[in-house]
């Protein structure tokens, strides 16, 4: 007889040749069975769920990934617009709207942390906005982001996926040097 490993009963170990080739008891062999099958088919449904993805599933999984990095950049400065300290919850405001700019949508330079009653609720606040975001970017950026609002954007699937892997990285980066 030979304690599991796991549980710590007593079994009859099984064997093979006469040497013992199992440290575990029946029931928890078939219980790490199970465990091992619910692990591969919850990476074989991941991949599904991947293949499955739309352009636009990519495009909200990078606006997340992009507005998150926006949130920790922004942590402790003030509102772009109102200039009050952002406390809790706020938002990933864009000067030039997603909606109406799309090429813009992941410019830096054009987004910045905003508070919940200026980006919801005065829908942008644009004009302190657009006083703040030279003093914040400089004047050569502002100039830029104007010149740019007219460029087009199409960005591939893969595309995406690298500017995915990319906020990722800068957002991991980011937390790693301010902690």
């Amino acid at each position: 007889m030979q304690k599991c490993k796991k549980c710590g009963k007593e079994f009859e170990p099984l064997k093979r040749n006469g040497v013992n080739i199992s440290k575990f008891c029946i029931s928890c062999l078939i219980e790490k069975g199970k465990q091992k099958q619910k692990k591969e088919w919850n990476k074989e449904k991941k991949e599904i769920k991947e293949r499955l993805k739309t352009h636009s599933d990519w495009l909200n999984q990078l606006q997340k990934v992009f507005n998150s990095y926006i949130r920790a950049r922004d942590k402790n400065k003030p509102c772009i617009s109102c200039k009050r300290p952002l406390i809790g919850k706020f938002d990933a405001g864009h000067y030039y709207t997603v909606g109406a700019y799309p090429n813009l949508r992941f410019n830096e330079n054009n987004t910045h942390g905003q508070c919940v009653s200026c980006n919801r609720d005065k829908h942008g606040n644009l004009l302190e906005y657009a006083e703040n975001l030279p003093k914040r970017i400089g004047l050569d950026n502002f100039d830029k982001l104007k010149q740019d609002k007219n460029k087009s954007l199409k960005l591939s699937t893969e595309e995406i996926k690298e500017l995915i892997k990319y906020y990722k990285l800068k957002l991991k980066q980011f937390i790693n040097e301010n902690e």
